[in-house]
């Protein structure tokens, strides 16, 4: 038995959703100057950007896609308990553990830190990556706060996806039990 249900952890994905689309639309250089997002980065070489200092209709149009995004998850979950937990997550959550897995190593691999500048264990170089422009195009994407977000999606993805396997399990030998039952009594 998983120690935090999948229903929680999607309401608590979906109310981060909410909470980054506030912050994105008001103050995305507070996103962009947590602690993580630094730590993070440099451990893995991420370039810092500075598209996040100032509100613009980038971070605004983000924070309306991840406030749509929040509130259509925590939505669903308003569904009766076999549509949302077999059906509609069933087969969301692996697709977005493929997603943010495969932009996780897209920007890991563009950023330039896959091109060691000394030894073994030296600082990651800064971003020269396959070739795509720093600025443009998807070499936008190659910054701290993008793939610390694809990152922490990515896990966060695959725990909602192990806790749902789960817990379908159980939810299907339930309803096998009651219809058996049902079978017995008539």
């Amino acid at each position: 038995m998983a120690l935090i249900s999948a229903k929680t952890i999607l309401t608590s994905l979906s109310l981060f959703h909410i909470t980054l689309a506030f912050f994105f639309f008001t103050n995305p250089e507070s996103i962009a100057d947590q602690a993580l997002v630094y730590v993070l980065g440099e451990a893995m070489g991420m370039p810092q950007t500075t598209a996040f200092n100032t509100p613009t209709p980038t971070t605004s149009f983000l924070s309306i896609a991840l406030l749509v995004l929040g509130l259509s998850d925590i939505l669903s979950l308003s569904m009766p308990e076999e549509i949302w937990l077999v059906h509609y997550w069933g087969s969301q959550t692996p697709l977005r553990v493929i997603l943010f897995s495969i932009l996780t190593i897209f920007t890991f691999l563009t950023s330039g830190s896959s091109k060691r500048g000394g030894g073994r264990m030296s600082h990651p170089v800064a971003p020269s990556g396959l070739g795509l422009a720093a600025g443009g195009g998807w070499g936008g994407l190659r910054n701290r706060v993008f793939f610390t977000f694809a990152f922490f999606e990515m896990l966060s993805w695959f725990w909602v996806w192990v806790t749902l396997r789960e817990e379908a399990g159980r939810f299907t030998q339930r309803k096998r039990r009651r219809s058996s039952a049902a079978a017995e009594r008539y």
